[in-house]
């Protein structure tokens, strides 16, 4: 494992952009805390809504998380252990979340599985309601969410290589057995970290599920879109329940960098 340079061989004029940025990325944290209403801050995190918003996200990230490996590990072993024509133009497309407007991804979802959308109606012949329920909710979370894995276990597999496969598909182990017993536990603190950041990007998920799940309380309210609701009755609340994402997101983004360090 390479180790990273010491302090001192590092320009000294890099620290100031470094501080610049970090003030940056820290200092909106540090408001939030500063701006809560702390005398009332549990009763303002218990309120019937909240608590319903909190586990309704909790329950539905867990829910895209699962979807995301699903889906995920045996995309992320095509793009990283196959050659095929167009893989390039395919990589980019399956990665466009990444970049492409939540709200455009909710658009783009409604149509898909809505009731006038490219599968939606084949769905109401089946009696199958998909666009503003928790179901859609979870879509919206796994569509933004996907890539997060895919590009996080893809970059292990390219850099663990294929040595061990090789060897053991050499000695007559059947693809499978050495996707299971070889390539998975090569992979896995890629693996993890990739699901969990998945799991935080799903988290905190708003224009997708907004626009293609709507927000009914108990069924598609998640905890950043109920944030968005009390920012205009209460602001103390949302304030309140920012608080409560932000560290639920470090806890989630530190446990993925302790994967990663392991």
């Amino acid at each position: 494992m390479r180790r990273p340079l010491a302090y001192g061989s590092l320009p000294r004029w890099l620290l100031l952009p470094a501080a610049v940025g970090a003030a940056f990325v820290l200092l909106p944290l540090v408001a939030i805390g500063a701006t809560v209403r702390w005398g009332s801050f549990w009763s303002l995190i218990t309120s019937e809504s909240s608590l319903a918003a909190l586990a309704l996200s909790l329950k539905t990230s867990t829910a895209a998380t699962a979807v995301c490996l699903l889906l995920g590990v045996p995309m992320a072993l095509v793009l990283a252990r196959t050659t095929f024509p167009g893989q390039r133009v395919l990589r980019s497309l399956l990665l466009l979340p990444l970049v492409l407007p939540p709200v455009v991804g909710g658009i783009a979802l409604l149509y898909t599985f809505g009731r006038r959308g490219l599968l939606g109606h084949t769905f109401q012949v089946l009696g199958i309601h998909v666009a503003f329920t928790t179901t859609a909710v979870v879509l919206a979370q796994a569509f933004v969410a996907l890539p997060f894995l895919v590009v996080s276990l893809e970059g292990t597999l390219r850099s663990v290589g294929q040595r061990y496969e090789v060897v053991a598909a050499t000695l007559g182990g059947h693809p499978t057995f050495v996707f299971r017993k070889v390539t998975l536990p090569l992979v896995l603190p890629g693996l993890l970290s990739g699901a969990v950041l998945s799991f935080a990007r799903a988290l905190g998920e708003f224009g997708a599920t907004l626009t293609f799940a709507g927000s009914l309380q108990g069924v598609t309210r998640t905890l950043p879109l109920e944030i968005y609701l009390q920012r205009e009755s209460d602001p103390d609340a949302a304030v309140a329940l920012s608080l409560v994402l932000v560290v639920i997101a470090v806890l989630v983004v530190g446990l993925a960098q302790g994967r990663r360090a392991e």
